[in-house]
């Protein structure tokens, strides 16, 4: 029984297809059939029931594949500490670590703790995945990340979440808006009447800023919805609407930008959090990009 073979047959399982998992790992559909086929006869038993259209594993097969997995990550997780034995003997930290990260997040965070982590640890390679949070947590499940940055709430018992910080959300609103000179923080009913710009549905941020509103006995008239916090600055910089904007992004509009007020108590916040899956072995890399992240802070002094 060779590794391969278990990847092969993962593949499979996962794709349902012989022709998709031979494109996922990369060879010819013939060797990639012809390799399962072998295991099967080592087995002495059928992994997979071929129809017609898709490739349904058997019961015996849904047993074998949960160990196979089994051993592939063992055998990951076994590599890489025989390589961070290596890397305590020279000092150094080195490796490849797969960060997931919101997209409400990733253009204001990672530039300082990318830039802050390649100071400290300048032979890490990290390779960014931004997207939703579903998304995030599809991936950190399946182990195809390491880390996830994204916000709280999260209920689920197979990750690990650590706060890393909270922020203010604050309201945005054109610079020739009637408040825009105010010094101190307006109530939410200033504008309870006021056009809002949102992110669409589905969006966490899109969906704490409803959830805020409406604790408050806002409802506000939502005219427009999009999936770029850059594109609401700059819709509301021009007059079309006001907003809620994460503390991180302030002023971060390329041209023309909002202007940005505090609103009273209780103020709108959102957290921000570090997740991992609690099987997951976190490498030394890991860590140590998961150290950095843990140094970022936002706050007023900092817009």
């Amino acid at each position: 029984m060779e590794l391969q073979q278990l990847r092969y047959a993962l593949a499979v399982g996962k794709t349902g297809n012989f022709s998709r998992a031979a494109e996922e790992c990369h060879v010819s559909q013939p060797s990639l059939s012809q390799q399962v086929q072998k295991l099967e006869q080592e087995l002495g038993i059928r992994l997979f029931t071929r129809l017609k259209r898709q490739t349904v594993p058997t019961a015996a097969g849904t047993a074998f594949l949960v160990h196979a997995a089994r051993v592939l990550t063992d055998l990951e997780v076994a590599t890489a500490e025989a390589k961070e034995a290596g890397d305590h003997a020279s000092g150094a930290i080195r490796g490849v670590v797969n960060l997931g990260v919101l997209p409400t997040i990733a253009p204001y965070l990672l530039p300082r703790a990318l830039a802050l982590c390649r100071q400290r640890h300048p032979q890490l390679d990290i390779i960014v995945q931004e997207t939703n949070t579903t998304h995030l947590l599809a991936m950190a499940a399946a182990c195809e990340i390491d880390l996830a940055v994204l916000s709280l709430p999260i209920r689920d018992a197979r990750f690990e979440c650590e706060e890393l910080f909270t922020e203010e959300l604050w309201l945005a609103v054109p610079p020739e808006h009637l408040l825009a000179k105010k010094r101190k923080p307006v109530s939410l009913d200033d504008v309870g009447a006021e056009r809002f710009i949102l992110l669409q549905e589905g969006h966490c941020l899109g969906d704490q800023a409803l959830r805020f509103c409406n604790s408050r006995e806002c409802h506000p008239n939502i005219i427009f919805r999009t999936a770029q916090l850059e594109t609401i600055q700059a819709l509301v910089a021009s007059g079309l609407g006001v907003s809620l904007i994460p503390q991180m992004a302030i002023g971060t509009a390329h041209e023309n930008h909002p202007v940005y007020l505090r609103l009273t108590a209780p103020r709108p916040q959102r957290v921000i959090a570090l997740l991992w899956r609690k099987e997951h072995h976190l490498t030394r890399a890991a860590a140590a990009l998961a150290g950095v992240l843990r140094t970022i802070r936002f706050d007023q002094a900092s817009r």
